[in-house]
């Protein structure tokens, strides 16, 4: 189907020549240690590096093993988690500590059936805490290698068929830290560095255009901001229903107190709101 018998030697070896060269130096690339690496591809889900590498540092300071996270109380992982968003991460990472106190899962089915974590995040705490030759595909993996064989960004299935196709069988962590760094420094999403990018000769993209996306609503007026503007308020102390909605000035406060309650993100006790205990 696609042509990687052919181009996938050549492909690789451009790869990680460059990646060698110009590699990010990130906190979560100095440990193998799978506890760690979870929480930073947790942090790193829909969350830019440049707010991770912070609060990453932060948050194992203040949690540095999973025992230590698992018998903190929900509403000190939120207060530390705050500034991130998707406060749900936190709670589902809080979840998994509690569930497996003296360690992680070793392999990525037993990882994907922890809460929140998901087959993506799965394979790569495998891969990146124990070198397993995992195939898994985020935005920039699917883009770098939809571009190179497919001519334009990769379905989640079709990226996932390469990377099993390419992937080494050895060192697969550098080859998907490659794969990531290529696609966030060259092989962005618009206007593509082509011209600087190492695989250039035999990409099928070379200058292309994908499809323009659908233009989403500012982030500051979705549910999604708003939500964590209730969570931050809660990290000073316990809240009225009536306080927030007027500190926030949002007519949809109430519908979305009630929301992070059912998902236990927050509590209300005698007529105030709180995180939980």
């Amino acid at each position: 189907m696609y042509d990687t018998r052919t181009a996938g030697a050549s492909f690789r070896r451009r790869l990680l020549a460059w990646y060698g060269r110009s590699a990010r130096d990130l906190p979560w690339r100095r440990t193998r240690d799978p506890y760690a690496v979870l929480v930073s591809e947790v942090m790193l889900q829909q969350t830019q590096v440049v707010r991770v590498l912070g609060a990453y540092s932060a948050f194992l300071r203040r949690f540095p093993t999973l025992r230590a996270l698992g018998g903190a109380s929900l509403g000190d992982v939120l207060r530390e988690w705050s500034g991130l968003g998707y406060n749900r991460r936190a709670r589902d990472l809080h979840r998994a500590a509690r569930a497996c106190p003296t360690g992680l899962p070793r392999t990525a089915a037993e990882l994907d059936a922890l809460p929140g974590v998901g087959a993506y995040t799965a394979g790569a705490v495998a891969c990146f805490a124990h070198d397993d030759p995992v195939a898994f595909a985020d935005t920039n993996i699917r883009r770098v290698l939809g571009r190179a064989f497919l001519g334009r960004t990769a379905a989640e299935r079709e990226a996932l068929e390469l990377d099993a196709a390419l992937m080494p069988r050895r060192d697969a962590a550098r080859w998907h830290h490659a794969l990531m760094d290529l696609g966030a420094t060259i092989c962005v999403a618009r206007s593509p560095r082509c011209a600087d990018c190492p695989i250039r000769a035999s990409c099928r993209f070379r200058g292309g255009e994908d499809r323009p996306r659908r233009r989403q609503a500012p982030f500051v007026e979705s549910d999604r901001y708003l939500r964590g503007a209730i969570v931050r308020a809660l990290t000073l102390g316990p809240r009225t229903v009536a306080f927030l909605g007027t500190s926030l000035g949002d007519a949809r406060v109430p519908r979305l107190v009630a929301a992070l309650r059912t998902e236990g993100l927050i509590e209300q006790s005698e007529g105030r709101l709180r995180l939980p205990g």
